[in-house]
């Protein structure tokens, strides 16, 4: 339970109203900073403006998946007022208080450093990007079914990262019945992916793999499907790059050669906001459980 936990909540998407739930379901007290148009009644929570006086007595201070911009703009799509968090705002934050967001720019890095304030990035945490392979996955599956006129099963499919989400969307597509080849960059993730039966190959060499591709699904952010890749590539492929802005693709190269090409990061919240917001509030929950059991047996 999280009785007497203070948790406040600035911004967001529809991933914000399931961790909204969850905290409210376990009698937290929940604040509400952003959420002027949300219309969901939820029992036990208040809505507030952003101001230092609103956040000098919480506990968990959660920020939508990306924090804030570069200038501490923070995003709402339950809101239309600007709101912007800055210095003032997380040096009123009690010093045993922890900031939680799923990736956080440079801007908020530097606040909470400064102020001495704990940043949690949910995203760089392995069981969150290993749950989140899952709607990521699914969605990339999605978005190559919407746009061609053959089937998952039978066809040659590539995954370029041997990461988390690269192992996930590789097991999907090879239990859909794909051909799945793996683009790697080192010798340990080459045997792993020849256990698979993933049709490894080192991603240096991935010029002279693409002849034949239907499906080319990247997860490396960096330039890697570049133009002299993308002029080896059929004309009826389809690039699916679910690597973070701006991805690991020559887009506009894409585009001139008639290579239909599309940048898809952030999939959970867009296919399944549920369930990704689930999965955020449960790794939050649980953190917020451990710090505090901790600070009661210090």
């Amino acid at each position: 339970m999280l009785t007497g936990i203070h948790v406040g909540l600035i911004g967001g998407d529809a991933r914000q109203l399931e961790i909204i739930h969850k905290c409210s379901e376990l009698d937290a007290t929940v604040v509400l900073i952003g959420f002027d148009n949300l219309q969901n009644g939820f029992s036990g929570i208040t809505k507030a403006e952003l101001t230092p006086e609103a956040l000098e007595s919480l506990d968990a201070l959660i920020l939508p998946a990306v924090g804030t911009d570069d200038q501490g703009r923070v995003e709402s799509i339950f809101s239309s007022k600007e709101l912007r968090l800055s210095h003032e705002h997380i040096a009123a934050l009690p010093k045993h208080a922890k900031v939680f967001t799923g990736m956080a720019k440079p801007y908020l890095r530097e606040l909470c450093s400064t102020v001495g304030i704990g940043l949690v990035e949910l995203f760089d945490r392995d069981d969150v990007a290993i749950y989140n392979s899952i709607p990521t996955a699914e969605g990339a599956i999605m978005m190559a079914i919407q746009n061609t006129d053959i089937t998952i099963h039978g066809s040659e499919s590539m995954v370029l990262g041997f990461g988390r989400t690269g192992i996930t969307l590789a097991r999907t597509l090879q239990g859909m019945g794909a051909k799945v080849r793996f683009g790697v960059n080192r010798p340990e993730y080459f045997a792993r992916a020849t256990e698979m039966g993933m049709n490894p190959f080192y991603s240096k060499e991935l010029i002279s793999h693409v002849s034949k591709v239907d499906f080319l699904y990247n997860t490396i952010p960096s330039l890697i499907v570049t133009a002299q890749v993308i002029a080896n590539i059929p004309h009826r492929a389809i690039i699916i790059d679910l690597a973070s802005k701006p991805g690991g693709t020559d887009f506009r190269f894409a585009e001139k050669r008639g290579v239909k090409a599309m940048l898809a990061p952030g999939l959970p919240g867009i296919v399944a906001p549920k369930t990704a917001g689930r999965i955020m509030a449960d790794t939050i929950i649980r953190i917020i459980m451990e710090d505090e059991a901790t600070r009661r047996n210090a």
